[in-house]
């Protein structure tokens, strides 16, 4: 069934094609990898500049939360506050995944009726002043380490401003 000559055409078909494959790779590594020794086979094509600045610097922050919640809009932080209807409710009592936020701003902290609280919470503030509760709604995990608040945070102080507003009004 094999003679000499089909076998000979086979093994110089799969020689052939593994000289391309080889001819492809040594292609391929000279474009993408430069045709250098195996030296510069990993210098870097350009450097990235790093500010060499002091790490113990203060970044130049913006206005105050003080500033912020006295030209705060009510209205922009109920539509905010969408984000947290997940997990909060604003019902005096009404637990959910999280506690309830009515009368949150200027309760003490871990105080929801009716709520297991991880404890993270006790260990950074006592009360919720607007200066925790921006601390906290910046990044929940930053500010809290063990906190089982799952949100990564609000951005821009503007909203956070507009949250806490909004939460204040609730309870006059």
């Amino acid at each position: 069934m094999f003679d000499t000559m089909t076998l000979t055409k086979l093994l110089g078909g799969f020689c052939g094609a593994f000289l391309v494959f080889l001819l492809g790779k040594f292609a391929a590594e000279t474009i993408y990898h430069g045709g250098g020794g195996h030296g510069d086979a990993h210098a870097q094509g350009y450097v990235i500049e790093i500010s060499s600045g002091d790490d113990n610097a203060v970044a130049e922050e913006g206005p105050s939360i003080e500033e912020l919640l006295a030209s705060a809009d009510i209205g922009k932080g109920e539509r905010v506050f969408n984000k947290c209807k997940a997990c909060h409710k604003l019902e005096k009592g009404a637990n959910s995944t999280g506690p309830y936020l009515y009368g949150v701003v200027g309760r003490p902290v871990d105080s929801a009726e009716g709520y297991t609280y991880s404890g993270a919470l006790e260990k950074v503030a006592d009360v919720w002043t607007p200066e925790h509760l921006n601390g906290f709604l910046t990044n929940p995990g930053g500010y809290a380490p063990g906190t089982t608040m799952g949100f990564s945070g609000l951005g821009k102080a503007e909203d956070r401003a507009n949250v806490i507003a909004f939460l204040d009004s609730l309870d006059d």
